[in-house]
């Protein structure tokens, strides 16, 4: 018998730790760079991540790897909402990597979200998805996302 660890390359849904940031910045500056609203600028993504991963209270980066990488990353947010009159999560990022994507890591990583969501007692999840993109927008409604009558606005402090 080998002395050698058992390894598996199966996939499995991790908490983020500050370890992973340069991987997870990696992802993130990807899904910015395709979105039209975003200019990528690795530093101020990999603050962004930093001060979430450094305040769990604010909210919560899941990844989902194997033994070689990080095949995706959801970025979650804290807040609460009056309307709902409870805890709420904006979901932030979402990103599988090119070379995984079609074969339900996207639907594995959103369930996990779903779980959290649930076990946390938060009431809603909400999240921004590119008006240009229909096949994001099929995916997130295939999840049980649904459109909302409001029309996100922003405005840059300078």
């Amino acid at each position: 018998m080998s002395d050698q660890p058992i390894t598996s390359d199966k996939p499995r849904i991790e908490t983020a730790t500050i370890e992973d940031l340069d991987e997870i910045t990696d992802l993130v500056m990807e899904l910015l760079e395709s979105q039209g609203d975003f200019t990528p600028v690795r530093e101020n993504q990999m603050n962004g991540l930093r001060l979430i991963l450094e305040a769990p209270n604010r909210g919560r980066i899941f990844i989902l790897r194997n033994d070689h990488s990080i095949i995706g990353v959801v970025n979650l947010l804290f807040t609460i909402s009056t309307a709902e009159g409870g805890m709420v999560i904006l979901l932030e990022d979402f990103i599988i990597h090119p070379t995984h994507r079609g074969q339900g890591y996207g639907s594995m990583l959103l369930k996990h979200v779903h779980q959290f969501a649930h076990d946390k007692k938060f009431i809603r999840i909400t999240l921004l998805t590119d008006k240009i993109s229909a096949s994001s927008q099929k995916f997130f409604k295939a999840q049980g996302f649904h459109y909302s009558s409001l029309i996100p606005m922003r405005m840059l402090v300078e």
